[in-house]
């Protein structure tokens, strides 16, 4: 980043920010752009209102002061010259206590306008909302209005407006007023009409609404008691929204309900607290406030901080290699500097700035509020929403974001409690508050850095020369003439949904034709880095045998699982592919060097190679922003997350690199992680290089389509910018019955997988169609396999509570041999450690583990007891030392859907400890 961008990042970001917030929080309510304008403007000046009000006293004062001086200030002008006039006039200054600084003063209203203007004007002169968005006789917000048409010629009328109303406003306020203000504030209006005359409507039209109210606000304060006025008003206003509400709002969501009304109550609290204060206090004099400007400033610090480095570098430092873009080679540390660019302008720049301006008394009360805030945001994070579920790259929850009743309840009572401490004993015991906010300024200034090192040391270990290599178009070679092998991966696909899937589209079994689907499959895993070594090396790599080998690291047994059939194939004269190998070297980002010492092997990395680089662009500028969002989120009282959290969306008013669900079978956006790898299954076509040498060809394969769902249109099972599948569920719901077996589908979480997988199975048909269009799918063997399932709880046969729920232990299966036809299922007991064996049967006699010596077969699955681990340890990152982390065991053999057949756990340890 820039200077520039740095300090645009503290000045003006905060500001669109919350321009942001308020026009999408007003959107939820009124539910058209050009309304939420309004209500953008009217928030945006009534917070603004006491800032500018001592803003302008202060050009008062400043006002009074220069007629004061100015007799004897332009005699020493018009008498002395050089030296002896500046002497002159500081000793004239120094009399009357007046610093040449203090004319800055005078524009203290110009300098808060503009960075405010600057923000407005990045925020609704690009909004695609008001594109083709009508208002009134404005036909397009996004253009520029063109009301006027005169001899063929289009005049906006909008600036206009806004300039005359301007001009009234001034004319008012600098009745009696210097030159040099007059010509100040006409200048601004003049320069206005002239730069935003061409602009979008939309921008003019909510430019033309500040003025109107700093029109109305000069009129006010000519008014006798202005602040009784415009108490009323909002009272009138209230009870405008109340009557709207209960007389006139046909059919109201119950949260847009519930938002009105609190809005018409805050509308009455100006008027409730005039007549509280005349009818109790009287016209008391309040008690002298000391304010502590150390005390605030050093909870911003905090604040800052903590939302805006320690709570992201936590998010990246669980897995730093997500968050590394391969195409650009984005460092995630940029995302902390972006955050912390954000949290510094929120907390202590613009907060800052409202602060100084402040009286004494409500100094004291920001004050309180900031160390109160410190407090919650630290008890907010650490001791609630700890089991939200997996946190995808693009900050949105899988599963969403909810809190069940009790935590509403404790966190509301703790919350109330520090604030009543806080308020209470923050004046008397300030020094202790002020000192225990240094420390945790220290303390969180430490953590945060030992977390960015950390990072740094991660995205270190990527082989960036062997992802700039890989970056060339894939290829997997398959041959006419000889035997082709083709093990694909797809990481957990839910074993279950198959026979459902081929029911729907029933052309599927034509172009999967000499498939058979085992029905009797386990897999030794919950998550991948437990369950892909069996799958890639066999029965020598289940998490048992990983950890009976506790003299090894993990991470060697694990590449030597991933090196195994490729090593063997290699070996026998294959030539191999391999294409994404799951958790090489336990990076993220693989770095293809297992490979390198195996002849006619060549290794690519493909998730993401397809991927339209805008959309990766977009997760990032939408990533820079949002991580200041999730630390703001995390800090506050859970009963604030659900609607800051916003679906996932954070309030961002085009989010269209990640999906946000608005219902449950309705959507908006694109997941950019599941098009990183449905773009290569749509692919596959274009990697495939069919030649007519005779050698035999193996791939190995992986890819996360189905471990990275989003909502697609159906019956199509597309991406889509916007989903809307109600009428088709509505009308399709009995497809989730077959053969007497239900598969509960009540969720949008669980319609997103089941899509995913069908999306996958139809892009993998298509590819087979172009197999077979080049004669080459009945001379090669095709193992479709997945890690492991997903404990979702869809199938009553394997289901018997949510600790042992054994879906997430029944991989896909399906096995097409040579010259195979027909569409089969077989319910033979099955293992995704068979994968090896199966890929290398009558081809290579007597297969031996080429770092082992021992043979490679399914004998292990009849002959000892298999052992399947519960741990959801996924990261390796954690989970890294010799043998797996502590964990429940389940054993099973035979037939997995007679639960009689399954043994389980309840007390974790490091091997089984099931008779």
């Amino acid at each position: 980043m820039t200077l520039w961008q740095i300090l645009g990042g503290i000045i003006i970001a905060p500001l669109q920010l919350f321009f942001e917030v308020v026009f999408m929080m007003a959107g939820e309510i009124v539910r058209h752009p050009g309304a939420s304008i309004v209500v953008l403007s009217l928030v945006m000046n009534f917070l603004l209102l006491p800032l500018y009000k001592r803003a302008d006293a202060m050009q008062e004062e400043e006002r009074e002061t220069e007629k004061r001086l100015f007799k004897v200030v332009s005699h020493i002008k018009k008498t002395f010259r050089g030296n002896e006039r500046v002497m002159m006039m500081q000793a004239y200054y120094s009399q009357n206590d007046y610093k040449p600084t203090y004319m800055l003063r005078s524009a203290v209203s110009l300098f808060l306008e503009i960075p405010f203007f600057i923000a407005a004007y990045r925020f609704l002169s690009g909004l695609k909302l008001l594109h083709g968005v009508s208002l009134g006789p404005i036909a397009d917000l996004g253009r520029p209005d063109a009301l006027l048409l005169i001899a063929g010629v289009s005049i906006n009328l909008l600036p206009i407006i806004m300039t005359a109303i301007n001009l009234v406003s001034c004319v008012i306020f600098t009745k009696g007023a210097t030159l040099k203000s007059k010509i100040q504030l006409y200048g601004m209006a003049i320069f206005f009409l002239v730069f935003l005359y061409s602009s979008p409507s939309g921008l003019v039209f909510y430019w033309t609404l500040n003025n109107l109210f700093s029109l109305l606000k000069t009129i006010f304060y000519k008014l006798k008691n202005p602040g009784k006025v415009v108490a009323i008003l909002f009272s009138l206003g209230g009870l405008a929204v109340l009557a709207y509400v209960l007389f006139f709002n046909n059919n109201p969501s119950l949260e847009r309900r519930v938002a009105m009304l609190i809005i018409a109550a805050l509308l009455q609290t100006p008027l409730l607290y005039i007549f509280i204060k005349a009818r109790f206090l009287g016209n008391k004099e309040a008690a002298p406030a000391n304010s502590n400007p150390k005390l605030f400033f050093a909870a911003g610090i905090f604040l800052a901080l903590f939302i805006g480095v320690l709570i992201p570098s936590s998010v990246i430092k669980s897995s730093p290699q997500e968050f590394f873009d391969v195409a650009s080679l984005f460092n995630p540390l940029i995302y902390l500097l972006n955050s912390l660019c954000l949290a510094l302008g929120a907390f202590l720049l613009w907060s800052g700035v409202f602060y100084r301006l402040a009286k004494p008394r409500a100094r004291v009360v920001f004050e309180k509020a900031f160390a109160a805030f410190s407090v919650l945001a630290v008890i907010n994070y650490m001791f609630f929403g700890k089991k939200l579920g997996v946190l995808s790259t693009a900050l949105l929850y899988e599963q969403g974001l909810s809190f069940d009743f009790s935590a509403h309840i404790i966190n509301a009572a703790i919350t109330i409690i520090v604030i009543a401490v806080i308020f209470i004993f923050a004046v008397k015991y300030r020094k202790h508050l002020l000192n225990i906010l240094v420390v945790a300024c220290i303390a969180t200034g430490l953590m945060s850095g030992i977390n960015a090192v950390a990072i740094n040391s991660s995205i270190k270990q990527i082989d960036q020369s062997a992802v700039l290599e890989s970056k060339d178009m894939p290829e997997i070679t398959l041959s006419k003439t000889a035997k082709n092998v083709i093990v694909l991966m797809l990481d957990r696909a839910k074993g279950e949904y198959f026979p459902y899937i081929f029911n729907e589209k029933p052309e599927l079994k034509e172009q999967f034709s000499g498939f058979t689907y085992y029905s009797n499959v386990i897999s030794f895993g919950l998550c991948t880095n437990l369950a892909t070594p069996a799958l890639f090396g066999g029965y020598e790599y289940t998490p048992l045998e990983m950890n009976r080998r506790e003299t090894e690291p993990l991470q060697k047994k694990h590449d030597e699982a991933l090196r195994v059939m490729p090593a063997v194939f290699s070996k026998n004269n294959f030539d191999v592919t391999v294409c994404d190998p799951v958790f090489e070297s336990y990076t993220w980002i693989p770095p293809l060097k297992l490979y390198k010492d195996l002849p006619s092997v060549k290794a690519y990395n493909t998730i993401g190679r397809f991927t339209d680089p805008i959309e990766k662009e977009k997760l990032i500028s939408n990533n820079k922003r949002n991580f200041f969002c999730f630390g703001v989120l995390k800090s506050m009282p859970i009963l604030a997350q659900i609607p800051l959290y916003d679906n996932g969306n954070y309030f961002h008013p085009e989010m269209t690199a990640s999906q946000i669900i608005t219902g449950e079978h309705t959507a908006s956006g694109i997941f950019s992680s599941f098009m990183s790898n449905y773009s290569v299954l749509k692919n596959l076509h274009n990697m495939s290089k069919i030649g007519d040498e005779n050698k035999n060809t193996f791939l190995l394969m992986s890819n996360n389509a189905t471990h990275e769902p989003m909502m697609l249109k159906e019956p199509e099972y597309i991406p889509a910018k916007e989903v809307d599948n109600r009428e088709f569920e509505k009308n399709n719901a009995d497809r989730f019955v077959l053969n007497g077996k239900t598969l509960s589908m009540e969720s949008s979480y669980e319609f997103v997988h089941y899509q995913a997988a069908m999306a996958s199975f139809l892009q993998l048909g298509k590819w087979f169609d172009y197999l077979k269009e080049n004669e080459v799918y009945d001379n090669t063997r095709i193992i479709l396999v997945s890690d492991h399932g997903w404990r979702m709880g869809q199938v009553k046969e394997l289901f018997i509570d949510s600790e042992n729920d054994f879906t997430g232990f029944f991989p896909l299966l399906m096995v097409k041999d040579f010259g195979s036809t027909g569409f089969h299922s077989s319910h033979e007991f099955m293992t995704n450690a068979d994968v090896p064996a199966i890929a290398m049967q009558g081809l290579i006699d007597n297969p031996k583990n080429p770092f082992t010596g021992n043979s490679i077969d399914s004998s292990k699955k009849t002959t000892q007891q298999l052992f399947l681990s519960f741990s959801n340890n996924w990261n390796p990152q954690y989970n890294n030392g010799n043998t797996f982390t502590e964990a429940r065991w389940a054993s099973v053999k035979d037939d997995i859907w007679n639960l009689n057949n399954w043994k389980y756990s309840d007390k974790p340890s490091v091997m089984p400890n099931i008779d």
